[in-house]
Protein backbone atom coordinates (compact mmCIF):
# COMPACT_ATOMS: atom_id res chain seq x y z
CA UNK A 1 0.00 0.00 0.00
CA UNK A 2 2.85 2.33 1.08
CA UNK A 3 4.43 1.57 -2.55
CA UNK A 4 1.39 2.57 -4.39
CA UNK A 5 1.52 5.75 -2.87
CA UNK A 6 5.01 6.39 -3.28
CA UNK A 7 4.40 5.57 -7.19
CA UNK A 8 1.23 7.74 -7.70
CA UNK A 9 3.71 10.48 -5.99
CA UNK A 10 6.71 9.87 -8.29
CA UNK A 11 4.16 9.73 -11.20
CA UNK A 12 2.40 13.03 -10.62
CA UNK A 13 6.28 14.97 -9.94
CA UNK A 14 6.88 13.35 -13.04
CA UNK A 15 3.77 14.55 -14.76
CA UNK A 16 4.18 18.20 -13.52
CA UNK A 17 8.13 18.04 -14.44
CA UNK A 18 6.85 17.63 -18.11
CA UNK A 19 4.73 20.39 -18.18
CA UNK A 20 7.92 23.04 -16.89
CA UNK A 21 9.66 24.70 -19.42
CA UNK A 22 12.66 23.34 -20.86
CA UNK A 23 15.89 25.98 -19.05
CA UNK A 24 17.67 26.07 -22.35
CA UNK A 25 14.49 27.72 -23.41
CA UNK A 26 13.64 31.18 -23.18
CA UNK A 27 10.78 33.59 -23.50
CA UNK A 28 11.76 35.29 -27.18
CA UNK A 29 12.42 38.51 -26.94
CA UNK A 30 13.71 38.14 -22.72
CA UNK A 31 16.81 39.39 -21.93
CA UNK A 32 18.70 36.29 -22.44
CA UNK A 33 18.52 34.19 -25.73
CA UNK A 34 21.12 31.50 -25.82
CA UNK A 35 21.92 30.50 -29.25
CA UNK A 36 20.11 27.11 -28.59
CA UNK A 37 16.86 29.10 -28.73
CA UNK A 38 17.98 30.45 -32.43
CA UNK A 39 18.72 27.16 -33.85
CA UNK A 40 15.35 26.15 -32.28
CA UNK A 41 13.50 29.31 -33.81
CA UNK A 42 14.78 28.23 -37.07
CA UNK A 43 13.59 24.69 -37.40
CA UNK A 44 10.60 25.72 -35.70
CA UNK A 45 10.17 28.30 -39.06
CA UNK A 46 11.28 25.73 -41.38
CA UNK A 47 8.78 23.39 -40.43
CA UNK A 48 6.00 26.07 -40.87
CA UNK A 49 6.72 26.41 -44.02
CA UNK A 50 8.94 29.35 -43.72
CA UNK A 51 11.59 27.78 -46.43
CA UNK A 52 9.48 27.79 -49.20
CA UNK A 53 7.87 31.19 -48.96
CA UNK A 54 11.63 32.61 -48.42
CA UNK A 55 12.50 30.91 -51.84
CA UNK A 56 9.35 32.22 -53.17
CA UNK A 57 9.86 35.75 -52.11
CA UNK A 58 13.66 35.58 -53.42
CA UNK A 59 12.30 34.63 -56.55
CA UNK A 60 9.26 37.36 -56.34
CA UNK A 61 11.94 40.60 -55.20
CA UNK A 62 14.80 39.09 -57.59
CA UNK A 63 16.59 39.66 -54.05
CA UNK A 64 19.61 36.85 -53.40
CA UNK A 65 21.41 35.07 -50.25
CA UNK A 66 24.16 36.70 -48.64
CA UNK A 67 26.25 35.04 -45.91
CA UNK A 68 29.00 35.68 -43.28
CA UNK A 69 30.03 34.40 -39.99
CA UNK A 70 26.72 34.60 -38.33
CA UNK A 71 24.45 32.65 -40.73
CA UNK A 72 22.20 33.88 -43.59
CA UNK A 73 19.80 36.64 -44.83
CA UNK A 74 18.32 38.05 -47.81
CA UNK A 75 19.38 40.89 -49.51
CA UNK A 76 18.14 43.43 -52.59
CA UNK A 77 19.80 45.95 -54.32
CA UNK A 78 18.27 48.69 -56.35
CA UNK A 79 18.49 51.70 -57.95
CA UNK A 80 16.10 54.66 -57.84
CA UNK A 81 17.07 58.18 -60.35
CA UNK A 82 15.90 61.51 -60.45
CA UNK A 83 17.82 62.16 -56.93
CA UNK A 84 20.25 64.58 -57.07
CA UNK A 85 22.41 64.44 -54.01
CA UNK A 86 22.20 67.38 -51.99
CA UNK A 87 25.18 69.18 -50.98
CA UNK A 88 25.26 70.29 -47.21
CA UNK A 89 26.66 73.55 -46.57
CA UNK A 90 28.77 74.27 -43.05
CA UNK A 91 25.48 76.70 -42.06
CA UNK A 92 22.76 74.06 -42.44
CA UNK A 93 24.56 71.44 -40.64
CA UNK A 94 25.03 73.87 -37.84
CA UNK A 95 21.72 74.45 -36.98
CA UNK A 96 20.51 70.90 -37.74
CA UNK A 97 23.58 69.26 -35.48
CA UNK A 98 25.92 71.41 -34.20
CA UNK A 99 27.92 68.38 -32.26
CA UNK A 100 28.40 66.79 -35.83
CA UNK A 101 32.12 65.83 -36.87
CA UNK A 102 33.51 67.23 -40.52
CA UNK A 103 32.80 64.44 -41.69
CA UNK A 104 29.05 64.76 -41.46
CA UNK A 105 29.59 67.47 -44.59
CA UNK A 106 30.77 64.72 -46.93
CA UNK A 107 28.01 63.12 -48.39
CA UNK A 108 29.72 60.24 -49.63
CA UNK A 109 29.40 59.00 -45.47
CA UNK A 110 26.24 59.29 -45.39
CA UNK A 111 23.96 56.30 -45.15
CA UNK A 112 20.05 56.73 -45.18
CA UNK A 113 18.73 53.56 -42.49
CA UNK A 114 14.77 52.93 -42.07
CA UNK A 115 13.45 49.61 -40.12
CA UNK A 116 9.89 47.84 -40.54
CA UNK A 117 9.68 45.99 -37.42
CA UNK A 118 7.55 43.56 -35.75
CA UNK A 119 5.77 46.00 -33.54
CA UNK A 120 5.39 49.84 -33.69
CA UNK A 121 5.82 50.39 -29.51
CA UNK A 122 9.25 49.12 -29.68
CA UNK A 123 10.59 46.89 -26.29
CA UNK A 124 13.39 43.85 -26.06
CA UNK A 125 10.59 41.91 -28.21
CA UNK A 126 10.24 44.10 -31.30
CA UNK A 127 12.68 42.95 -33.82
CA UNK A 128 13.75 44.90 -36.59
CA UNK A 129 12.85 42.31 -39.91
CA UNK A 130 13.96 44.55 -42.82
CA UNK A 131 16.51 46.93 -42.17
CA UNK A 132 16.61 49.46 -45.43
CA UNK A 133 19.47 51.50 -46.30
CA UNK A 134 20.80 54.20 -49.02
CA UNK A 135 23.16 55.88 -50.18
CA UNK A 136 24.04 58.62 -52.84
CA UNK A 137 25.89 56.67 -56.21
CA UNK A 138 25.66 57.30 -60.39
CA UNK A 139 23.37 60.40 -60.05
CA UNK A 140 21.07 58.82 -57.97
CA UNK A 141 20.25 56.60 -54.86
CA UNK A 142 21.43 53.12 -54.41
CA UNK A 143 19.72 51.00 -52.37
CA UNK A 144 20.11 47.91 -50.21
CA UNK A 145 17.45 46.28 -47.76
CA UNK A 146 18.54 43.60 -45.35
CA UNK A 147 15.83 41.19 -44.31
CA UNK A 148 15.91 38.10 -42.26
CA UNK A 149 13.31 35.61 -43.28
CA UNK A 150 13.13 34.06 -39.77
CA UNK A 151 14.63 34.92 -36.09
CA UNK A 152 17.38 32.81 -36.63
CA UNK A 153 18.93 35.18 -39.08
CA UNK A 154 18.86 38.16 -36.74
CA UNK A 155 22.59 37.83 -36.42
CA UNK A 156 23.70 37.91 -39.83
CA UNK A 157 21.46 41.24 -40.38
CA UNK A 158 23.31 42.87 -38.00
CA UNK A 159 26.11 41.70 -38.89
CA UNK A 160 25.61 43.15 -42.05
CA UNK A 161 24.62 46.70 -41.22
CA UNK A 162 27.84 47.07 -38.97
CA UNK A 163 29.38 46.67 -41.99
CA UNK A 164 27.92 49.48 -44.12
CA UNK A 165 28.23 51.74 -41.26
CA UNK A 166 31.41 50.89 -41.15
CA UNK A 167 32.10 52.43 -45.26
CA UNK A 168 29.36 55.04 -44.23
CA UNK A 169 29.50 56.30 -40.65
CA UNK A 170 27.29 59.60 -40.81
CA UNK A 171 24.02 57.77 -39.95
CA UNK A 172 20.47 59.82 -41.27
CA UNK A 173 17.20 58.82 -40.48
CA UNK A 174 13.61 60.52 -39.83
CA UNK A 175 13.07 59.79 -36.42
CA UNK A 176 15.40 57.14 -35.75
CA UNK A 177 16.96 58.66 -32.83
CA UNK A 178 13.80 58.28 -31.10
CA UNK A 179 12.74 54.86 -32.62
CA UNK A 180 14.86 52.76 -35.44
CA UNK A 181 18.60 53.21 -33.97
CA UNK A 182 17.42 52.84 -30.02
CA UNK A 183 16.00 49.22 -31.26
CA UNK A 184 19.02 48.26 -33.16
CA UNK A 185 21.03 48.64 -30.37
CA UNK A 186 18.78 47.18 -27.89
CA UNK A 187 19.24 43.82 -30.63
CA UNK A 188 22.91 44.64 -30.93
CA UNK A 189 23.20 44.01 -27.62
CA UNK A 190 20.90 41.20 -26.88
CA UNK A 191 22.84 39.13 -29.61
CA UNK A 192 25.95 39.24 -27.30
CA UNK A 193 27.96 38.55 -30.27
CA UNK A 194 27.92 41.62 -32.14
CA UNK A 195 29.61 44.78 -30.42
CA UNK A 196 26.51 47.86 -31.65
CA UNK A 197 28.39 50.21 -33.90
CA UNK A 198 28.70 53.60 -33.15
CA UNK A 199 28.01 55.88 -36.20
CA UNK A 200 30.14 59.55 -35.94
CA UNK A 201 27.58 60.98 -36.42
CA UNK A 202 23.55 61.10 -36.46
CA UNK A 203 21.54 63.40 -38.31
CA UNK A 204 17.72 63.09 -38.04
CA UNK A 205 15.00 65.00 -39.43
CA UNK A 206 12.25 64.61 -37.36
CA UNK A 207 12.15 67.98 -35.67
CA UNK A 208 13.62 70.16 -38.18
CA UNK A 209 10.43 69.21 -40.22
CA UNK A 210 8.11 69.88 -37.67
CA UNK A 211 9.70 73.35 -37.37
CA UNK A 212 9.07 74.06 -40.74
CA UNK A 213 5.91 72.74 -41.42
CA UNK A 214 3.95 71.20 -38.63
CA UNK A 215 1.99 74.51 -38.34
CA UNK A 216 0.87 74.19 -41.88
CA UNK A 217 0.59 70.74 -42.09
CA UNK A 218 -0.65 69.21 -38.74
CA UNK A 219 0.57 66.31 -39.00
CA UNK A 220 4.97 65.40 -40.22
CA UNK A 221 4.05 61.75 -41.39
CA UNK A 222 6.62 61.50 -44.32
CA UNK A 223 4.04 60.47 -46.68
CA UNK A 224 2.54 63.86 -45.80
CA UNK A 225 5.51 65.86 -46.42
CA UNK A 226 6.56 64.20 -49.67
CA UNK A 227 2.93 64.93 -51.26
CA UNK A 228 3.18 68.44 -49.85
CA UNK A 229 6.50 69.75 -49.73
CA UNK A 230 7.96 68.24 -52.28
CA UNK A 231 5.39 67.68 -54.80
CA UNK A 232 5.72 63.63 -54.54
CA UNK A 233 2.41 60.99 -54.93
CA UNK A 234 2.85 57.62 -53.31
CA UNK A 235 -0.15 56.44 -54.78
CA UNK A 236 -1.18 52.99 -53.36
CA UNK A 237 0.38 52.69 -50.15
CA UNK A 238 0.34 49.91 -47.46
CA UNK A 239 -0.78 51.03 -44.37
CA UNK A 240 2.03 51.02 -41.73
CA UNK A 241 -0.03 49.19 -39.24
CA UNK A 242 -0.50 46.49 -41.34
CA UNK A 243 3.26 45.25 -41.70
CA UNK A 244 3.80 43.99 -38.20
CA UNK A 245 0.76 41.09 -38.98
CA UNK A 246 2.19 40.68 -42.60
CA UNK A 247 5.60 39.52 -41.64
CA UNK A 248 3.89 37.63 -38.61
CA UNK A 249 1.96 35.45 -41.51
CA UNK A 250 5.32 35.25 -43.75
CA UNK A 251 7.51 33.76 -40.74
CA UNK A 252 4.53 31.22 -39.82
CA UNK A 253 2.48 30.19 -43.13
CA UNK A 254 5.32 31.39 -45.25
CA UNK A 255 3.33 33.66 -47.58
CA UNK A 256 5.51 35.55 -49.47
CA UNK A 257 3.31 38.17 -51.98
CA UNK A 258 2.05 39.91 -49.17
CA UNK A 259 5.78 41.21 -48.61
CA UNK A 260 6.28 42.97 -51.69
CA UNK A 261 4.32 45.89 -50.56
CA UNK A 262 6.26 46.27 -47.59
CA UNK A 263 9.37 46.62 -49.56
CA UNK A 264 8.23 48.93 -51.60
CA UNK A 265 6.69 50.38 -48.84
CA UNK A 266 10.43 50.92 -47.17
CA UNK A 267 12.07 51.95 -50.45
CA UNK A 268 9.40 55.06 -50.50
CA UNK A 269 10.35 55.75 -46.92
CA UNK A 270 14.15 56.01 -47.75
CA UNK A 271 13.57 58.06 -51.25
CA UNK A 272 11.09 60.43 -49.40
CA UNK A 273 14.11 60.96 -46.45
CA UNK A 274 16.66 61.16 -49.03
CA UNK A 275 14.30 63.87 -50.68
CA UNK A 276 13.37 65.63 -47.57
CA UNK A 277 16.72 65.87 -46.42
CA UNK A 278 18.05 68.11 -49.17
CA UNK A 279 15.20 69.94 -48.70
CA UNK A 280 15.80 70.55 -45.48
CA UNK A 281 19.30 71.58 -45.86
CA UNK A 282 18.42 74.03 -48.96
CA UNK A 283 16.48 75.77 -46.55
CA UNK A 284 18.82 75.73 -43.71
CA UNK A 285 21.37 76.77 -45.36
CA UNK A 286 22.73 80.89 -45.90
CA UNK A 287 21.64 81.21 -49.45
CA UNK A 288 18.12 79.48 -48.72
CA UNK A 289 15.95 81.42 -51.11
CA UNK A 290 12.12 80.62 -48.92
CA UNK A 291 9.53 83.08 -49.55
CA UNK A 292 7.39 81.10 -46.92
CA UNK A 293 6.26 82.54 -44.09
CA UNK A 294 5.69 79.53 -41.73
CA UNK A 295 9.01 78.23 -43.47
CA UNK A 296 11.47 81.48 -42.41
CA UNK A 297 9.36 81.52 -39.14
CA UNK A 298 10.66 77.61 -38.50
CA UNK A 299 13.87 78.22 -39.47
CA UNK A 300 14.09 81.38 -37.22
CA UNK A 301 13.34 79.06 -34.11
CA UNK A 302 16.27 76.93 -34.78
CA UNK A 303 18.53 79.78 -35.23
CA UNK A 304 17.39 80.97 -32.13
CA UNK A 305 17.82 77.77 -30.32
CA UNK A 306 21.68 77.13 -31.37
CA UNK A 307 22.05 81.19 -30.58
CA UNK A 308 22.37 82.45 -34.08
CA UNK A 309 20.50 85.96 -32.78
CA UNK A 310 21.59 88.18 -35.57
CA UNK A 311 20.11 85.78 -38.19
CA UNK A 312 17.20 84.75 -36.50
CA UNK A 313 15.81 88.91 -36.19
CA UNK A 314 16.51 88.90 -39.96
CA UNK A 315 14.40 85.37 -40.64
CA UNK A 316 11.94 86.80 -38.22
CA UNK A 317 11.66 90.51 -40.21
CA UNK A 318 11.22 88.56 -43.55
CA UNK A 319 8.59 86.08 -41.87
CA UNK A 320 6.53 89.29 -40.55
CA UNK A 321 7.04 90.81 -43.63
CA UNK A 322 4.92 88.11 -45.62
CA UNK A 323 2.21 86.73 -45.06
CA UNK A 324 1.78 84.65 -42.15
CA UNK A 325 -1.55 83.07 -39.90
CA UNK A 326 -2.62 85.26 -36.96
CA UNK A 327 -1.36 83.33 -34.22
CA UNK A 328 1.83 82.75 -36.23
CA UNK A 329 2.11 86.32 -37.13
CA UNK A 330 1.81 87.43 -33.09
CA UNK A 331 3.96 84.56 -32.03
CA UNK A 332 6.75 86.02 -34.47
CA UNK A 333 6.21 89.34 -33.76
CA UNK A 334 6.72 88.06 -29.96
CA UNK A 335 10.39 86.54 -30.46
CA UNK A 336 11.28 89.35 -32.55
CA UNK A 337 10.68 91.99 -29.86
CA UNK A 338 12.22 89.48 -27.48
CA UNK A 339 15.38 89.10 -29.42
CA UNK A 340 15.27 93.33 -30.00
CA UNK A 341 14.68 94.41 -26.43
CA UNK A 342 17.92 91.89 -25.72
CA UNK A 343 19.91 93.40 -28.11
CA UNK A 344 19.24 97.18 -26.87
CA UNK A 345 16.75 98.12 -30.12
CA UNK A 346 13.72 99.43 -27.60
CA UNK A 347 12.25 101.21 -30.53
CA UNK A 348 11.98 98.42 -32.48
CA UNK A 349 10.70 96.52 -29.32
CA UNK A 350 8.57 99.00 -28.59
CA UNK A 351 7.28 99.11 -32.28
CA UNK A 352 6.16 95.67 -32.12
CA UNK A 353 4.73 95.51 -28.62
CA UNK A 354 2.23 98.16 -29.88
CA UNK A 355 1.35 96.18 -33.00
CA UNK A 356 0.40 92.98 -30.75
CA UNK A 357 -1.80 94.65 -28.11
CA UNK A 358 -5.49 93.68 -28.10
CA UNK A 359 -6.79 90.21 -26.63
CA UNK A 360 -4.69 87.10 -26.91
CA UNK A 361 -1.65 85.65 -24.52
CA UNK A 362 0.43 87.91 -27.03
CA UNK A 363 -1.66 91.21 -26.52
CA UNK A 364 -1.79 90.65 -22.77
CA UNK A 365 2.59 89.88 -23.06
CA UNK A 366 2.83 92.95 -24.79
CA UNK A 367 0.76 95.32 -22.58
CA UNK A 368 2.87 93.89 -20.01
CA UNK A 369 6.41 94.48 -21.34
CA UNK A 370 5.03 98.09 -22.61
CA UNK A 371 4.45 98.93 -19.26
CA UNK A 372 7.93 97.92 -17.54
CA UNK A 373 9.55 99.29 -20.65
CA UNK A 374 7.99 103.45 -19.65
CA UNK A 375 8.42 102.32 -16.08
CA UNK A 376 12.10 101.10 -16.27
CA UNK A 377 13.46 102.21 -19.02
CA UNK A 378 11.44 105.63 -20.00
CA UNK A 379 11.34 106.71 -16.87
CA UNK A 380 7.65 107.29 -17.15
CA UNK A 381 5.76 105.78 -14.61
CA UNK A 382 1.91 107.66 -15.14
CA UNK A 383 2.42 106.44 -18.59
CA UNK A 384 2.86 102.62 -17.66
CA UNK A 385 0.12 103.28 -15.23
CA UNK A 386 -1.86 104.28 -18.30
CA UNK A 387 -1.07 101.04 -20.29
CA UNK A 388 -1.96 98.92 -16.97
CA UNK A 389 -5.61 100.42 -16.98
CA UNK A 390 -5.94 99.94 -20.67
CA UNK A 391 -4.84 96.66 -20.08
CA UNK A 392 -7.41 95.95 -17.45
CA UNK A 393 -10.11 97.67 -19.34
CA UNK A 394 -9.04 95.08 -22.04
CA UNK A 395 -9.31 91.72 -20.20
CA UNK A 396 -12.89 93.20 -18.63
CA UNK A 397 -14.44 93.61 -21.89
CA UNK A 398 -13.04 89.88 -22.98
CA UNK A 399 -14.54 88.19 -19.79
CA UNK A 400 -18.39 89.79 -20.30
CA UNK A 401 -17.85 88.74 -24.24
CA UNK A 402 -16.62 84.86 -22.77
CA UNK A 403 -13.30 85.51 -25.29
CA UNK A 404 -11.16 84.65 -22.35
CA UNK A 405 -11.52 81.80 -20.01
CA UNK A 406 -12.04 82.11 -16.35
CA UNK A 407 -8.88 80.70 -15.12
CA UNK A 408 -6.85 82.83 -17.53
CA UNK A 409 -9.17 86.29 -17.07
CA UNK A 410 -8.44 85.79 -12.77
CA UNK A 411 -5.05 84.97 -13.23
CA UNK A 412 -4.23 87.57 -15.79
CA UNK A 413 -5.78 89.93 -14.30
CA UNK A 414 -4.29 89.27 -10.12
CA UNK A 415 -0.80 90.24 -12.26
CA UNK A 416 -2.22 93.69 -13.36
CA UNK A 417 -3.99 94.62 -10.59
CA UNK A 418 -0.58 93.78 -8.58
CA UNK A 419 1.29 96.23 -11.10
CA UNK A 420 -1.29 98.86 -11.13
CA UNK A 421 -0.95 99.09 -7.17
CA UNK A 422 2.39 99.24 -7.53
CA UNK A 423 2.52 102.13 -10.07
CA UNK A 424 -0.25 104.17 -8.36
CA UNK A 425 2.09 104.34 -5.43
CA UNK A 426 4.91 105.19 -7.48
CA UNK A 427 2.84 107.59 -9.63
CA UNK A 428 1.86 109.17 -6.31
CA UNK A 429 4.73 109.73 -4.88
CA UNK A 430 6.48 111.13 -7.77
CA UNK A 431 3.80 113.61 -8.00
CA UNK A 432 4.09 114.49 -4.34
CA UNK A 433 8.08 115.08 -5.16
CA UNK A 434 7.12 117.27 -7.82
CA UNK A 435 4.84 119.42 -5.97
CA UNK A 436 7.50 119.90 -3.12
CA UNK A 437 9.58 121.08 -5.55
Amino acid sequence: MAISASRAAIDRFARLKALQRPPSFRRLGSETEPEENQVLLGSLRRESGSAIGSDRLALILGASVKQNLHGEHLSLHCWHGGHAPCVPGAAALKLLAPEAPEEALDRQQWLFLDTETTGLMGGTGTYPFLVGLAWWEGGGLEVEQLFMREYSEERSLLAALAERLAERPVLVTFNGKSFDWPLLETRYRMTRAIPPPAPRAHLDFLHPARNLWRLRLGSVRLSQLERHVLGWDRGDDLVSELIPRIYLNFVRHGHAEPLVPVFEHNQMDLRGLAGLAGRILSLLGEESSSQDGLELYGVSRMCERRGEIKRARKLYEQSIASTLPTETDRATRTALARLAKRDGDVHLAQELWESMLGNSREGYKAYEQLAIHFEHKVRQPQHALGIVRKALSELRRANQASMISPTVYRRTKAEFEHRLARLERKAGQTLLEACDA
